[in-house]
C-alpha cells in the first residue's frame, strides 16, 4: 500500500503556508503558491484562526479525475489518487469539475493539472506537524 497525505491536526495550523511553498518548490521548482499542490485556506476569515488543508484525498474507488480524463493522462497511483502523465494532458480541465473536493489545482490558462503526489514533501517542514503521511488503508 502506498502512503497518503493527512491533515487531522489543523487545529495546529497557523496560516503560515510553509506546506505550500515547499510543494510549490520541490515539485514544480516555483516558489508561487499557485504552484502548489496543497492549499491552506482559513474557515471564517483570519478573525476565527482555523484554517482546513485542501489536497487529493487519495480517493481509491471511482477516481473521478482519472475517470473523465478523455486521454488517460491521469492514472491510478498504487496506495490511492492519481498520477499525471503531462504528455498526454491536453489542459481540458474535466479533471478539476469532476473533483468532489476541488483539489485539482492549475497555475494558469493552457496548463495541466496540479494534483497531490502524496510525496511527504509538505509534511516534513510543517512547523507545527498538523500534517502527516499515513499507509493507506
Amino acid at each position: 500500500m502506498g502512503k497518503i497525505l493527512k491533515s487531522d491536526n489543523m487545529n495546529k495550523c497557523i496560516g503560515c503556508f510553509t506546506c505550500q511553498r515547499v510543494c510549490a518548490s520541490a515539485n514544480r521548482q516555483s516558489y508561487s503558491d499557485n504552484e502548489s499542490a496543497i492549499k491552506v485556506r482559513t474557515l471564517g476569515g483570519l478573525e476565527t484562526g482555523r484554517f482546513i488543508a485542501i489536497y487529493c484525498l487519495a480517493c481509491d474507488d471511482e477516481r473521478a479525475c482519472a475517470i473523465v480524463c478523455p486521454t488517460g493522462a491521469l492514472q491510478d497511483r498504487a496506495g490511492g489518487g492519481v498520477i499525471l502523465n503531462e504528455k498526454k494532458c491536453i489542459g481540458c480541465r474535466k479533471c478539476a469539475d469532476a473533483c468532489m473536493v476541488n483539489a485539482v489545482f492549475f497555475s494558469g490558462e493552457n496548463t495541466p493539472p496540479i494534483i497531490c503526489k502524496h510525496c511527504g514533501i509538505c509534511v516534513k517542514y510543517c512547523p507545527h506537524n498538523c500534517l502527516s503521511l499515513e499507509e493507506n488503508q
